[in-house]
């Protein structure tokens, strides 16, 4: 299905032009099937030479396209979405990869009965590793949403929630890799302190975590169990979890799922 259809996307930040990129990158989609627009030159000229279509005429993505892809800043929503709207015809997907803005705002916006499907992607897109959540809003059935899901499929994995749920995805996925970022630049000084060269620890920790995260995915088993696997009776992962634990870092974390989950809230009651 991807291979056929024709998609618009309106706002080519980092999480846009990371979305075209990384589903280029997967070969099953052709440059040609892409119209991107942005008020911006510099955001559109590396997709350009990527071979997609550019502009700067917002009905250029809308116009005779399969799906519309909506990524502007939330505070220019109202704007973008009133002339969406105009645009739109009933058998078009309307995709939201906008933070915080929920699908019935969206359906208001655009004043016209049009399926909306909300996805919350992270920039890993770009790099075909992205956890993506979606949700549809009222107007959108099931195989429309499989659609979006299979889009998103191809730089990451997709997960199917409840609009309830959007902000604790944005707590966990949508922030997550600021707080991975972080664990590899800690664990990489911890390396440094104890002797190691920089580049040496960095590529290590970012290894380390890399693979961690793949034995949990590609094994289904839970992380206690594959942790457990790693630490012998009184040896050196054991001495270094009840380091972690006397710290504090599992509070930690869950303090900032939640804490990024409550702003997350806050910003799309704006």
């Amino acid at each position: 299905m991807i291979e056929k259809l024709k998609i618009g996307l309106v706002g080519c930040g980092n999480m846009g032009g990371g979305l075209v990129e990384g589903i280029l990158d997967r070969g099953l989609a052709k440059p040609s099937q892409f119209t991107a627009v942005d008020v911006r030159e510099a955001a559109l000229k590396p997709l350009a030479q990527l071979g997609v279509h550019t502009s700067r005429e917002t009905r250029d993505a809308v116009v005779d396209q399969d799906v519309v892809i909506i990524g502007v800043k939330p505070q220019t929503a109202p704007e973008v979405l009133d002339l969406v709207g105009r645009l739109l015809q009933p058998s078009q997907v309307l995709v939201s990869i906008m933070a915080g803005v929920n699908t019935a705002r969206i359906e208001e916006a655009v004043g016209a009965p049009v399926a909306v499907v909300r996805v919350m992607p992270q920039i890993l897109a770009r790099i075909g590793a992205a956890a993506s959540a979606v949700c549809r809003g009222r107007h959108a059935d099931a195989e429309q949403a499989r659609m979006v899901c299979e889009l998103f499929d191809q730089v990451g994995t997709t997960v199917l929630v409840e609009e309830t749920q959007m902000d604790a995805v944005t707590g966990l996925s949508g922030s997550g890799p600021a707080y991975v970022y972080t664990i590899i630049e800690a664990l990489s000084d911890g390396g440094v302190r104890v002797g190691l060269p920089r580049d040496v620890a960095l590529k290590l920790a970012a290894q380390t975590v890399m693979g961690a995260a793949r034995m949990v995915l590609e094994s289904g088993q839970h992380p206690a169990v594959l942790r457990d696997q790693v630490t012998s009776p009184g040896g050196t992962t054991i001495a270094g979890l009840h380091a972690l634990e006397a710290k504090g870092l599992r509070d930690a974390l869950m303090s900032a799922v939640q804490a990024a989950t409550l702003r997350s809230a806050e910003l799309g009651d704006d």
